[in-house]
């Protein structure tokens, strides 16, 4: 159903689509230990295959992001927000290293 549900968007899918994607499949991912960097994983991938800027949720932002998680479907914004901050972060990469 999940998998269904994410590919009957489209083609293009936008970042609300992956975040709320990563946050139904981490909410059903069967193992304790490693969902989180798979989810994450998978997210990195969905990013780049849709024109999106990646990320990566450093140790700084690991506790807003459980609370995002936590907070999905009540307060989406806490979430976005969390990611739009990781962009940010990675997009700082990208220009220290000049790649575009």
């Amino acid at each position: 159903m999940l998998l269904s549900d994410y590919h009957a968007i489209g083609k293009r899918k936008q970042l609300v689509d992956i975040i709320d994607f990563h946050v139904h499949f981490e909410r059903i991912h069967p193992f304790q230990d490693g969902n989180g960097r798979v989810g994450r994983l998978i997210m990195f991938k969905e990013c780049l295959n849709n024109d999106i800027i990646p990320f990566i949720i450093t140790e700084e932002l690991k506790l807003f992001y459980y609370c995002g998680l936590r907070e999905w479907g009540h307060i989406n914004g806490y979430l976005t927000d969390t990611i739009l901050t990781a962009q940010d972060q990675y997009k700082d990469v990208l220009r220290y290293f000049r790649l575009a």
